[in-house]
């Protein structure tokens, strides 16, 4: 059923022997009523009528009784009802359902414990981090925890709009990647297409639309597949049921956003699944339908050979079907199919041992992993929450054949501190699969890595620096840093010195000011603000994004004797830049200081060519003459996608053979287009100078190019022209 179907408040259709009689046939854990479960029942049927902002205790209990939850987990969640939060009904809950029930609610109530309005970074890290501590200590708190969410989102129709929709971007960027990493199917859809319907309405009703508009077409379709299939089951012998598969708008607007294809082309659009009571009815169903039907080779996916992290299985395919239709169909067993549905709500045992046990506790593993970074604060925990935790791992070999989990993207560096400490701090290369590779080769599943280490440990600054693409773990920038704070102060200040001169020369910084940078950073002394810098404390990013603040206010500030531009009401946008007050205008980059998308801009009229855009720190508008000044407007950048702009990039270096197709190497990597290359070499100084024409889209890019061509051999200064205007 598509989440927008559910009824908001089921328990009021039930008296309360109505209502306990319906949980127990909800669930297949609860047997017949018990008197803890009517005790529990009592309670939160009492205070029905005493408002909360939270939903009722009672209509999440049932839908957790839907998902196959134990009595423990249902008593819990009907104890945990704000409405009954207090010291003196702890007691109660103590004295007649015992010290674990007890343990239990107070673990929800952490949960309960923030408003969903905007939060910052600090108040969503200490969501994360309860929830995670909650989840190590006992999942069915964070399953409660779901469910209250989901009939949160039910009820929020009537809310304001500024409430939905933080309410529903706190659903979908945090607890439905934790529904779906405990395989609870049914709460991770209902999750994700409640809030996109409240976050983008129009895309929600435009999705549901097309899918309501063929309907009938689509039904008659699948029933027609399903008939054909039950006739291949029924011809093998194989007993099982087939039916067509339930439809979630979010996952088929996500489809569409990332494959880039139109509603009609997706596959699963037109679904059915097949359910069979053994794995080898599984495979041998497989073979009748493609028998059948010819597939669709790329669409398909065995994940009961391959288990997903989360525990679930099933086999994945489409195929062309009756008229050369494309349809996808799932197959798997009774067992995988509870598993995806319900998750850790149906299979959570503390006395069996199941395989789906297993997988919970390697994820409850991982959490416990995840808490024992040292020094996290709430960005590390953040970036940790989302690239170690949810997504795709990669699982490499160490030289003795250990298989090491790792995130994403990881890196030898990675690798080695993931071994040891130690062994991070020691590493000066790597070999995969016995060749040396480079410190930033992303680690692929399945390959050896030996890590080559000197004799004295010392980790490399550059390694922090996000644009080389040194590490991708949270945890190994944090033991990095560790290393760098335990450092001899005398040393950071040195490095940090260094640092900064680099930073500043590169950056063209010819008015540095001591006690403007000291200021800013939030130091006492010149010393200080080097010695973090050398540390660690501060990272690089926040060293240039600080220092390009820090010196582009003084020169952004009009002088007292010059006019503020001016500004008028309406806005018209051309190209990649908004005009204030002129509707829509040609606009051009100015050749003198080439702004780019992050540098701060002004306009300037000039007549018959429209609006010259300049960088505010650009020398011919700091120069600009008294008269001409009127002509200056307030421009800003729009959001427009897929903008490129043209800078020259100059490198100055030591020639040596192949220099230029390292660069030219590297360039190609990041996907720049290169327009343009001139270089000159002087044989008696041995230097060469380059100049490269090429496309970037906006700062960001254009840093990470400059960081990596600065790490070659022999490269000693990287700058693109625009910031001789300085």
């Amino acid at each position: 059923m598509e989440a927008t179907k559910q009824q908001q408040k089921v328990s009021s259709q039930y008296s309360l022997s109505e209502y306990i009689d319906q949980l127990v046939s909800n669930s297949s854990h609860l047997h017949q009523r018990s008197e803890l479960l009517e005790k529990a029942c009592q309670y939160a049927w009492d205070i029905q009528d005493v408002k909360s902002e939270m939903p009722s205790s009672l209509d999440v209990a049932l839908l957790l009784s839907q998902l196959s939850a134990d009595e423990t987990t249902i008593i819990v969640c009907l104890l945990s009802d704000s409405r009954l939060r207090n010291e003196e009904f702890y007691k109660v809950i103590k004295t007649e359902f015992g010290e674990d029930v007890l343990h239990l609610v107070k673990g929800i109530e952490k949960l309960h414990g923030f408003k969903a309005n905007k939060m910052d970074s600090h108040e969503q890290a200490e969501r994360l981090r309860r929830m995670l501590l909650a989840m190590v200590d006992d999942v069915r708190v964070v399953l409660v925890k779901l469910a209250y969410r989901v009939q949160r989102l039910r009820e929020l129709a009537d809310k304001d709009e500024v409430t939905q929709k933080a309410v529903a971007s706190e659903s979908l960027e945090i607890f439905s990647p934790i529904a779906n990493r405990l395989g609870i199917g049914q709460l991770k859809w209902e999750l994700e297409d409640l809030s996109f319907r409240y976050l983008q309405p129009e895309t929600y009703r435009r999705v549901a639309k097309m899918l309501e508009e063929k309907r009938g077409e689509r039904e008659a379709y699948i029933n027609e597949v399903v008939t054909e299939v039950q006739a291949l089951l029924k011809s093998a012998g194989i007993d099982g049921r087939v039916y067509g598969r339930p439809k979630h708008i979010y996952s088929i607007w996500s489809k569409m956003t990332r494959k880039d294809v139109p509603f009609t082309e997706l596959f699963d659009v037109r679904a059915i699944r097949v359910t069979v009571n053994t794995v080898t009815e599984c495979y041998t169903a497989l073979g009748l339908i493609h028998g059948r039907w010819h597939h669709i080779a790329k669409e398909f996916d065995d994940y009961i050979a391959n288990t997903k992290e989360n525990g679930y299985q099933s086999l994945h395919t489409a195929v062309y079907g009756p008229k050369g239709k494309p349809v996808e169909i799932q197959i798997r067993t009774w067992a995988m199919h509870e598993f995806a549905e319900y998750g850790v709500a149906a299979h959570w045992r503390y006395k069996e041992r199941t395989a789906q046990d297993e997988v919970l506790e390697k994820t409850i593993h991982s959490i416990r992993k995840l808490l024992e970074t040292p020094e996290a604060d709430e960005e590390e925990l953040l970036d940790s929450f989302k690239t170690e935790l949810f997504s795709d791992r990669v699982f490499v070999l160490s030289p003795d054949g250990k298989v090491i989990d790792l995130p994403q993207g990881a890196t030898p560096v990675d690798f080695a501190y993931s071994i040891h400490t130690e062994v991070g701090h020691k590493c000066r290369g790597a070999k995969v699969n016995g060749k040396i590779v480079p410190l930033t080769t992303k680690l692929e599943n399945g390959v050896q890595v030996e890590i080559l280490t000197k004799n004295n440990p010392g980790p490399s600054r550059d390694w922090l620096n996000p644009n080389l693409g040194y590490i991708a773990s949270s945890r190994t920038r944090s033991r990095i840093k560790a290393w760098f704070r335990q450092q001899d102060y005398e040393q950071n200040v040195i490095d940090g010195k260094a640092i900064i001169e680099r930073e500043l020369r590169r950056m063209h910084i010819l008015n540095y000011d001591a006690e403007k940078s000291i200021k800013y950073f939030n130091a006492q002394t010149e010393e200080e603000w080097q010695a973090k810098v050398g540390r660690g404390d501060i990272s690089s990013a926040q060293l240039i994004s600080g220092l390009n603040q820090a010196y582009s206010d003084e020169t952004v500030k009009p002088l007292p004797d010059r006019p503020r531009p001016r500004r008028a009401a309406n806005k018209g946008e051309s190209n990649a830049v908004n005009v204030s007050g002129v509707g829509n205008l040609l606009t051009s980059i100015a050749p003198c200081c080439e702004p780019v998308p992050g540098d701060e801009i002004i306009g300037f009229i000039t007549r018959g060519k429209g609006v010259s855009v300049h960088r505010q720190d650009c020398i011919n508008i700091l120069n600009l003459e008294q008269d001409k000044q009127d002509n200056l407007i307030s421009v800003e950048w729009s959001n427009q996608d897929n903008q490129v702009f043209e800078i020259n990039l100059m490198i100055e270096a030591i020639d040596r053979p192949g220099l230029l197709r390292d660069i030219t190497g590297i360039l190609s990597d990041l996907k720049v287009n290169v327009l343009g290359v001139q270089t000159s070499s002087n044989k008696e100084t041995q230097m060469a100078d380059m100049q490269i024409i090429m496309e970037i889209q906006d700062l960001q890019q254009l840093q990470k190019v400059s960081d990596k061509i600065m790490q070659l051999t022999n490269v000693l200064k990287v700058y693109n022209n625009r910031a001789q205007t300085n």
